[in-house]
């Protein structure tokens, strides 16, 4: 489904990401991991259009979509939730969305039509599969730390993604937040049949669900493979994991 190719972007002197490389195939679960600055974040603002490559090719679905804006990238069917939280926090749960929903639907400028009465089923049953419907009406301001995060996934889930991206999505959350929201994800992707690319920076979490795992450091791609297999190549003990990892 997607195909990043030696991939290069730099900012001024400083090289962010160096040919990197990376497959996903369709209905994967797949990581990215590596310290902090490896070039995780460029390299996903690089895929949805945040950023435009220096050199190498982004492919997806067959088609190269290096240098689209990112309003374009998400209509061919990628969905993205950021590191930092990003929802409109004085709209209700509902209407963040709902706005989503209706973006997608191309009804977001439908003047004829009070807004609350347009895409309800669609935007709760969106809420629904994440487990927010109960806080439908809330302000999204006034959720907690996870909720708002667990909503930002809503949100991108409004957009009908194929690939779901997903930067970072358990940072700052309790251990039991963050097992409960993996468990939303995995669901998400068996029941809804995404593919999901992620970052995350727990290993065992990372380790308990990723179907492929890649690894970077100083912007490059040490490797791609299946779990077992980054878990004991030397490199990746060295450069990350910090000495061999118990099987």
């Amino acid at each position: 489904m997607l195909q990043v190719e030696a991939v290069h972007k730099s900012f001024g002197d400083f090289t962010a990401v160096y040919g990197a490389n990376l497959t996903v195939g369709k209905g994967d679960l797949v990581a990215v991991i590596g310290p902090n600055g490896a070039g995780k974040t460029t390299l996903f603002n690089l895929i949805t259009g945040q950023l435009k490559p220096d050199k190498g090719r982004i492919v997806f679905k067959g088609e190269e979509i290096n240098g689209l804006p990112p309003y374009e990238i998400c209509r061919r069917g990628i969905g993205r939730s950021f590191q930092i939280v990003n929802i409109f926090p004085r709209l209700t749960v509902f209407e963040n969305v709902q706005v989503a929903v209706l973006s997608q639907q191309r009804q977001s400028s439908n003047i004829f039509s009070p807004a609350r009465n347009l895409a309800v089923a669609e935007t709760n049953d969106i809420l629904e599969s994440v487990g927010l419907l109960d806080k439908a009406g809330n302000i999204a301001g006034s959720l907690s730390h996870g909720d708002q995060k667990i909503l930002e996934i809503a949100i991108a889930l409004g957009n009908k993604p194929e690939l779901l991206i997903l930067d970072e999505p358990t940072a700052g959350m309790s251990p039991e937040e963050t097992a409960a929201t993996m468990r939303l994800i995995k669901q998400l992707a068996s029941t809804q049949g995404l593919t999901i690319l992620f970052c995350e920076h727990d290993m065992d979490v990372v380790f308990d669900i990723a179907q492929s795992i890649m690894v970077m450091h100083h912007g490059q791609t040490l490797i791609q493979g299946k779990p077992e297999e980054v878990r004991r190549n030397k490199e990746v003990q060295e450069a990350y994991l910090g000495g061999e990892v118990d099987a």
